[in-house]
């Protein structure tokens, strides 16, 4: 997964690339995210009860799953979406344009537009192993 994140007059503001491993469905799961060098980034578990986030030695729960994926990722990405598309199916979401256009090749790309900031997120597919 590589996600950018703009500015408001369309320069890049941030970007980063990891790798990553989803469980679960929308209402509970779980998010490990991985360095290109393969270490743990972020673990982001979440059920009814609530959200957790850990990052190195730092655990955050929160009622406020958007909140916490925000916190991990940098911009906010919606989860129920986020299964869809990993999923090839191009479900809606408030701000974000999905392009499943090139699932079949195990790609897929998303933009948000609105609210600020833009955001670009891109996904290459792989197995489970």
């Amino acid at each position: 997964m590589a996600l950018q994140i703009f500015n408001p007059d369309g320069s890049p503001q941030d970007s980063w690339s990891a790798s990553f491993q989803l469980q679960g469905t929308p209402s509970a799961g779980q998010l490990d995210i991985f360095s290109p060098l393969g270490s743990q980034l972020a673990l982001l578990h979440w059920s009814p009860d609530g959200a957790w986030l850990r990052q190195g030695s730092e655990e955050t729960a929160s009622d406020s799953l958007p909140a916490l994926i925000e916190r991990s990722l940098g911009t906010a990405v919606p989860i129920e979406a986020f299964f869809a598309w990993l999923q090839g199916h191009p479900l809606q979401a408030q701000g974000w344009h999905a392009d499943l256009g090139q699932y079949t090749q195990g790609r897929i790309s998303a933009r948000r537009t609105d609210p600020l900031p833009q955001a670009q997120l891109k996904i290459i597919l792989q197995p489970a192993p």
